[in-house]
């Protein structure tokens, strides 16, 4: 257990030590800012808005800046894999006395930790900046709802995390998996009205929208969602665990 969780600090310590690590956070935290800044002075929907707290429960799922959390932590994330190969520093990983599922799942719990430092990245930057907007606190009700908003927002992320993951995985390319993940927050937003559709993946990623506006299609519940995306992500993880266990590293 002791060397495993040395295998996840040494998969966050390369993370951390990339130039490009702070850019998407940083990137986030100024579109919160902007985002908010644009709201407060032309938009009349946020006149109901009170405080900080309601203005963050309004914003962090994946309606709001949810969805640039999403695509930010893919781009932080995709080449978590996909590089040791380019790199070839795979290689070594595989001479030390570490299986390959352990690898594999190191890396997976350090890109579910990047993702949920991003989720949180982007409640700080709303809170502070939707704090000068529209004053900071807010009621018990509202702290609840943007917890659960910053979870659902969480949830929508790592699906998508997930899936970069598998591809990176897969075809050892950083490109395809940015691309997977891109793509899939992108077809997010549509629904096709056939029963059917309630099966896949998009419709089912933004847990939001329930709260919103209510199930997107007939039969569709926060309890069935969540088991659709936990099925397509346990399948994410297993093809991605198969690719990587009986990739042949030699070339």
């Amino acid at each position: 257990m002791r060397n495993f969780t040395r295998l996840i600090q040494n998969e966050w310590l390369k993370l951390t030590k990339k130039r490009s690590f702070w850019v998407p956070v940083a990137m986030l935290a100024a579109i919160s800012v902007l985002v908010t800044v644009m709201l407060y002075k032309f938009s009349t929907n946020v006149a109901e808005v009170d405080s900080a707290a309601q203005y963050l429960a309004s914003m962090l799922g994946a309606s709001g800046l949810g969805q640039f959390a999403a695509i930010l932590a893919v781009v932080g994330t995709a080449g978590i894999v996909a590089q040791e190969y380019s790199q070839g520093t795979i290689k070594f990983l595989l001479i030390r006395s570490r299986s390959r599922g352990e690898i594999l799942a190191s890396k997976y719990i350090a890109a579910a930790g990047y993702t949920l430092m991003m989720t949180l990245v982007a409640g700080v930057s709303l809170y502070a900046a939707g704090g000068f907007a529209f004053g900071f606190g807010g009621t018990g009700a509202q702290w609840a709802d943007a917890l659960q908003s910053g979870i659902y927002g969480f949830v929508y992320s790592l699906v998508y995390v997930t899936l970069s993951f598998m591809m990176g995985a897969l075809t050892r390319s950083t490109g395809v998996a940015i691309g997977a993940g891109l793509m899939g927050s992108m077809f997010g937003g549509i629904v096709i009205f056939k029963d059917f559709y309630k099966y896949f993946l998009f419709p089912n990623a933004d847990l939001t929208i329930y709260e919103k506006v209510g199930p997107p299609l007939p039969g569709m519940s926060i309890g069935f969602s969540l088991t659709v995306l936990g099925v397509y992500m346990a399948l994410f993880l297993a093809a991605g665990y198969t690719g990587f266990k009986r990739r042949d590293v030699a070339g």
